[in-house]
């Protein structure tokens, strides 16, 4: 691990300019490229100490050996430049999109005598048109046999074309009329090259004229009683019209746009774009990437664009690109892709209307995108064997944590105070083990106290089922609350009756101590604990100053987090529902001998609580099944009650008035 002072540059003699640097280890590797507006300023950033430091960041400059630059002219050179240094350097420390898959294209190869339409994989050639990408190889085929019909062009190899032009006879689509047979010279080159341009402009939007022409020669063979020409034209209608159905009209005007949405978490994100062409999405794709360095949405969005069209030039590159965040050198990336177009490109967020509603669709494409990603990783067995090896490795451990049980505690503002337990087994979790507690043992907000009762009150249980079914013994001094059976009937242990290997807490040492010092109390000993701390992913011992860090591509640190975050998830949905029901709570539930059915009734006929403590004895005795007495305790409970305060809508922060019906 080097010393990033033993190579920092000398005072002055970094240029405040435009530029791009690198960053090489100690074998010449380079393992960082970025850019700057100004090298001195952004350099100097990273000769801080290690402890003001991302950690992520940290682990580059001591990784490093020495740091070089280039100053260029302007900060789009700086853009172009990085870009290409890392497509050829391609840095260990630099976030890499990979693609999840190759993507089809429909492409028509306008650089041959005889333009062909085929499915292309793969890198660019170039005096190739391409359309897509696709989801799917089957729907560009089924897009292109509809196509045939009207646009007849080759789509056949050239050893099949060449065998058809020796033998004279042309093949199948040629007979029945889905090619235009240049091969046996029905059509002059000039003539089936007019057919595959024709093809590109529909493909590329430009349908409205050619529709309508179709539709004039139609009607002009119909007055000509043509009729035989006219259904041909007709049904040509037809098959372009289906061919269009295939891709919804998702904005009006027609827009040509390419739209970026992100979804992210601490290690991973994912990329998901949406190609629009003449109003329509004519294409769609996305890639997973390591968050190997620190960077933000804005970042990733600009190493998703350099990506996206590095290589683009032309059509290819749309009028406008919509983001979900605008990068810092907002204008020199949008001047990089003007010159990669050859024309104007607007880089914007939009903020309303149909765009922002079609952003808000690839938004979600893009986070089931990273979880299909993140369940196809844990479902793996060899994966998940290496997380639980390097976990036991980690912590010490004899044996890999086949069963591991995570808690954490949620609350709001220090009110409906929960925790939550949930049970992962061989890497995967365990739905029917999942537990949810309430904090019981005092009042207030104190994620210590509370994580050393859910602890306790845990291992307790399952101290109790021991000694039910007489395998262990309790310790002379264990007090144990009293437990039902042991056993269900059908045979299976009832809850709490498993011991995990490994105990993980959301949280830190003051977490972690806590856990450990509630097994301590309860001789539990052959338990191991850690704790996850969210903010830099770092796992922490019992009675350890320093955590251990595991390495950011650990398979053991993606299990740890994919537990403590779904213990998360499932305390915050416990808390959330404890709140709601709470809101909810209405005086009349005290009331003795007041059930559901006539409380309805009393809110149906007086509007909300707020009409009924306003109402007096005699009016609340008029309601269909309310007798005196009932009606009596009624009054005596809203008048004790206090009026709750005004609910509030969490959607649009508008306050509900009572009189719009309160729950009872």
């Amino acid at each position: 691990m080097a010393d990033p002072s033993s190579y920092r540059p000398k005072p002055g003699q970094i240029p405040d300019s435009p530029g791009v640097y690198k960053f090489r280890d100690e074998h010449r590797r380079v393992i960082y490229v970025g850019k700057a507006k100004s090298l001195r300023q952004r350099l100097a950033n990273y000769f801080q100490p290690l402890a003001s430091l991302h950690p992520r960041t940290a682990t580059m400059v001591t990784t490093a050996a020495s740091v070089e630059w280039t100053v260029v002219s302007t900060e789009v050179e700086a853009l172009q430049l990085e870009y290409s240094w890392i497509k050829e350097f391609d840095p260990r420390f630099n976030v890499k999109y990979r693609d999840d898959k190759s993507y089809p294209y429909l492409a028509v190869t306008l650089n041959e005598e005889f333009p062909r339409v085929q499915v292309m994989r793969g890198h660019k050639k170039k005096g190739v048109r391409y359309f897509g990408p696709y989801a799917h190889a089957w729907a560009i085929r089924e897009t292109v046999d509809l196509m045939l019909r009207v646009f007849p062009v080759r789509t056949c190899s050239a050893g099949v074309f060449r065998n058809a032009a020796s033998a004279g006879r042309p093949c199948l689509l040629g007979y029945i009329g889905k090619c235009s047979a240049p091969c046996v010279g029905r059509v002059s080159p000039g003539e089936h090259r007019e057919l595959a341009e024709e093809f590109c402009d529909f493909m590329a939007g430009r349908t409205g004229a050619y529709l309508r022409r179709l539709e004039k020669l139609m009607t002009a063979a119909a007055e000509d009683m043509e009729y035989e020409k006219a259904a041909r034209l007709r049904d040509d209608l037809t098959a372009l019209r289906r061919a269009m159905e295939k891709n919804a009209v998702v904005l009006a005007d027609a827009t040509d746009a390419d739209l970026v949405a992100l979804a992210e978490d601490e290690l991973e994100a994912a990329v998901q774009i949406f190609h629009v062409r003449g109003g329509r999405v004519r294409g769609q794709r996305g890639w997973v990437t390591d968050k190997v360095e620190a960077v933000d949405t804005a970042g990733l969005v600009e190493h998703a664009l350099q990506q996206l069209y590095g290589e683009e030039s032309g059509d290819a590159v749309p009028k406008e690109v919509l983001v979900p965040a605008l990068p810092d050198d907002a204008e020199a990336l949008s001047a990089w892709l003007a010159g990669r177009r050859g024309s104007g490109v607007s880089l914007r967020v939009p903020q309303r209307g149909d765009k922002k509603a079609l952003m808000e669709t690839v938004a979600r494409n893009a986070q089931q995108a990273l979880v299909l990603h993140k369940t196809k990783r844990a479902s793996d067995l060899t994966t998940r064997s290496r997380a639980l090896e390097e976990i036991a490795d980690a912590l010490g451990l004899d044996t890999a944590p086949l069963r591991i049980e995570c808690f954490d505690v949620s609350h709001l503002q220090g009110e409906d105070v929960v925790a939550s337990m949930v049970v992962f087994e061989d890497g995967l979790p365990r739905k029917s083990e999942y537990r949810r507690f309430q904090i019981k043992s005092f009042e207030g907000q104190d994620d210590v106290r509370s994580m050393y009762e859910v602890i306790g009150r845990r291992f307790k249980r399952y101290l109790a089922e021991k000694e039910k079914t007489g395998e262990w013994d309790l310790p002379a001094d264990g007090e144990v609350p009293a437990a039902p059976e042991g056993r269900e009937d059908d045979g299976r242990p009832k809850r709490f009756a498993y011991p995990p290997q490994l105990v993980v807490v959301d949280g830190g040492q003051p977490q972690v101590a806590a856990a450990r010092r509630a097994l301590d109390e309860l001789g539990v000993d052959d338990v191991a604990v850690c704790g996850l701390a969210k903010r830099l992913e770092e796992v922490w011992l019992p009675g350890e100053d320093d955590p251990v860090v595991l390495p950011r591509a650990s398979e053991g640190l993606y299990l740890l987090q994919r537990v403590r975050d779904t213990a998360h998830d499932f305390a915050i949905r416990y808390q959330r529902s404890k709140r709601t029901k709470r809101i909810r709570t209405s005086p009349l539930d005290d009331v003795p001998g007041l059930g559901a059915t006539r409380k309805q009734a009393l809110i149906k006929h007086f509007g909300s609580v707020k009409r009924l403590r306003q109402a007096t004895i005699e009016q609340i005795c008029a309601v269909p099944g309310m007798g005196r007495k009932t009606a009596e305790a009624v009054v005596v409970a809203l008048a004790q009650a206090a009026p709750a305060a005004p609910a509030v809508n969490t959607a649009t922060g508008e306050i509900m008035e009572d009189d719009g019906g309160t729950t009872a």
